[in-house]
């Protein structure tokens, strides 16, 4: 019932910056919890950042706060993600997520617990 569809990945020089933009489409209240994911060749799928759509909390991985910034653009339904003085371990494909159920500390950054997925936008960033 929920549509995402990812855009704004780019090749980047370290230290600078991208907004990656997830369009979200279907019922909203199938996505009440978004998220960012992303997953490194090689290495797990990791959570970066969510967020409760009713107006809860925002979470970010420790690797990403003071960097990176979580948002919604309730009028167009729009999830985005700015991304501040990236670093080249933030080269990844980068994953919107959505699920109907509230997230707690414990499950926003697993994303085994969300149902909807996008298809991806690369980042890379480079030196």
């Amino acid at each position: 019932q929920v549509q995402l569809v990812e855009s704004g990945g780019d090749s980047v020089q370290a230290g600078g910056s991208l907004r990656l933009s997830c369009a979200a489409s279907g019922d909203t209240y199938s996505s009440r919890s978004m998220g960012w994911f992303r997953q490194a060749p090689g290495k797990e799928r990791e959570g970066v950042a969510g967020i409760d759509t009713f107006g809860g909390s925002i979470r970010y991985a420790d690797s990403v706060k003071g960097r990176f910034t979580i948002s919604l653009d309730n009028v167009k339904n729009t999830l985005y993600l700015q991304m501040n003085s990236l670093r080249l371990e933030d080269s990844a494909m980068y994953y919107c997520a959505a699920d109907w159920r509230r997230k707690n500390e414990r499950t926003w950054y697993d994303g085994a617990s969300y149902y909807y997925w996008g298809q991806g936008t690369q980042v890379t960033v480079s030196s």
